[in-house]
């Protein structure tokens, strides 16, 4: 009996990845779309995969689209997008995004600009410049907080949190506790009746300095 040969191994074929992404709903992605399309023939990459999205630039990429994509690439693969701005609202976002993709070798490259990272010596060196630019906007977002917070010190407003128990759902049942109480109605029957539980009665009652004596 004939051995039976081992078919030969198929190559993977490189994916390419259009990633559109508008933060409101009346942003058009069709002229976009034909931008990476051709961008993607120069680069003779294709077929083109899309992912759209429309949702805001500043909620955290792992979390959109994006972040799920990502998690099926491989080296060898390709990001397009129109602009590195669709990569997210900050520059921090977008070193990240861009960190994330050399590590697992994934190319990403912008039609405006015509910015690329694919491991070549000028996309290491635009890699390192905006780690720099990342690391001045992280200073000045961290030195614009020191001053918001030294203004509002200085025109009398009260730092951090407000001192005394806080508000409590049950605040607004305050009267018709005490008398509850007074009536010697158990506690476990008036927690439930104001959707909290005994201990949490408990310790509103002692924050809030209740104490309660029955009337003979």
């Amino acid at each position: 009996m004939a051995a039976r040969t081992k078919p030969p191994d198929v190559p993977r074929i490189p994916r390419t990845i259009g990633y559109l992404r508008v933060s409101t709903i009346d942003q058009d992605l069709e002229k976009n779309k034909a931008d990476i399309l051709l961008h993607a023939n120069d680069l003779k990459r294709g077929p083109v995969e899309w992912v759209e999205e429309k949702v805001s630039g500043t909620k955290d990429w792992h979390k959109r689209k994006l972040g799920e994509v990502f998690q099926t690439l491989q080296a060898g693969d390709t990001i397009i997008v129109s602009e590195l701005s669709r990569l997210g609202r900050s520059t921090l976002q977008i070193l990240e995004v861009m960190k994330d993709a050399k590590e697992k070798g994934i190319a990403v490259h912008a039609v405006k600009g015509n910015w690329s990272l694919n491991g070549s010596l000028e996309s290491k060196v635009f890699l390192t410049v905006l780690a720099m630019v990342s690391e001045i906007e992280r200073d000045l977002i961290s030195a614009r907080t020191k001053e918001a917070l030294k203004a509002r010190k200085a025109a009398g407003v009260v730092l951090g949190r407000p001192k005394g128990p806080g508000k409590s759902k049950l605040d607004v049942h305050r009267e018709d506790i005490i008398l509850d109480l007074q009536r010697e109605v158990p506690k476990t029957r008036i927690a439930k009746r104001y959707g909290t539980t005994p201990e949490n009665l408990w310790n509103w009652m002692t924050k809030n300095k209740i104490k309660v004596e029955v009337t003979p």
